[in-house]
């Protein structure tokens, strides 16, 4: 399976020292130049299990900016010209863009309960409340309860 994904994810679990997750669930990951680049203010290296892809379609990544920011939309064109599986993006409008485009999204929380589903994690919840802790990652307490509530961790 392919991942795409967008700068704040990797960041977060750069921040709590779990990137290796997304190679454990995803057979490859890939980002896009503008990621790297976002990436690479904040980080020395590129985590090891990402691989950096130009996008071709540089047309549809200018319509994109229209409405989103480079990272964001040279992800979605990435994700269409590798025929990700996923998106890995947690912005609203990105996430909305990319349905409208056709791309399949899906957020960091989605991507811990496929680990949890794996048994590469023994909790959802305590992982959630490491990236809102170390990582200022921010989500809904709706769609954290519908989270815990999958994974089996009322």
């Amino acid at each position: 399976m392919i991942v795409v994904s967008d700068t704040s994810a990797l960041t977060s679990l750069l921040q709590i020292g779990r990137v290796e997750l997304l190679a454990q669930v995803y057979s490859e990951v890939f980002i896009p130049e503008a990621v790297r680049n976002e990436l690479l203010r904040e980080h020395p290296t590129l985590p090891g299990p990402v691989r950096c892809q130009p996008v071709a379609n540089q047309a549809e990544v200018r319509r994109l900016l229209q409405e989103l920011d480079a990272g964001e939309a040279e992800a979605i064109v990435l994700a269409k010209e590798l025929k990700a599986d996923d998106l890995l993006m947690d912005e609203t409008l990105g996430r909305r863009v990319a349905t409208r485009e056709g791309v399949h999204v899906i957020g960091l929380l989605g991507v811990l309960l496929e680990a949890k589903g794996r048994g590469l994690i023994p909790s959802v919840r305590q992982l959630t409340e490491e990236l809102e802790h170390k990582a200022r990652f921010r989500v809904s307490s709706s769609v954290k309860e519908i989270i815990f509530r999958a994974a089996g961790e009322p």
